[in-house]
């Protein structure tokens, strides 16, 4: 239960790449847009209850334009991406933004105004990636620390998000370790369609 508010959590403090300038941090960009974010699902809380597919739609305008699901994607495919032509690929990198897109707006219904830390900014140094830590509190339930893995892109220099670390366990490393075993099982192709239809 616990790692599971983590990766609600996760989503919430993701950014919208909108807003996003060259010479802002991963750090200003989590704690700006997190709240953004909360801000809206906190307005439209009524049409949540009425419509549960606008929910869906709050992850499509917010959240995924901010996460590298391509390059987490190959990160999870890891030595298959050698295996696979390119409509493999392609059609893998669709039906993971799919499993996402449904993942993350099933979770974001369980939010309930847990209260924030965000780490403080630091030098990045020139680094490409960067670790970004949250603290997530609630009442009578101890505190998470959430680490954000962010990756800047060469050509654009956004920072998108492509991992988070809660309690030790990197959800991009155990994912990946599901769908080796999955595809060593079933192959890519059943996989790629399974992914696309979690949550239908």
């Amino acid at each position: 239960m616990k790692r599971f508010f983590a990766i609600i959590l996760f989503i919430m403090f993701s950014f919208n790449s909108t807003a996003v300038e060259q010479e802002i941090s991963p750090y200003k960009v989590i704690a700006n847009t997190g709240e953004q974010l909360f801000t809206r699902i906190a307005d439209d809380q009524q049409l949540l209850k009425t419509s549960p597919q606008l929910m869906r739609d709050i992850v499509e305008q917010e959240l995924m334009p901010a996460i590298d699901y391509k390059y987490a994607a190959f990160k999870i495919l890891g030595k298959h991406l050698k295996t696979m032509n390119r409509t493999q690929k392609q059609n893998f990198i669709v039906s993971m933004r799919s499993y996402l897109v449904k993942t993350y707006a099933t979770a974001l219904k369980q939010y309930k105004n847990q209260q924030v830390t965000f780490e403080p900014e630091r030098p990045i140094n020139g680094a490409r990636i960067v670790s970004v830590d949250a603290i997530i509190s609630a009442a009578n339930a101890p505190n998470i620390t959430i680490t954000f893995q962010m990756r800047q892109n060469r050509k654009s220099k956004q920072w998108k998000a492509y991992d988070m670390i809660v309690e030790g366990i990197s959800l991009l490393t155990s994912k990946r370790a599901e769908i080796d075993s999955r595809i060593a099982k079933n192959g890519i192709e059943q996989v790629t369609l399974e992914l696309a239809a979690v949550g239908d």
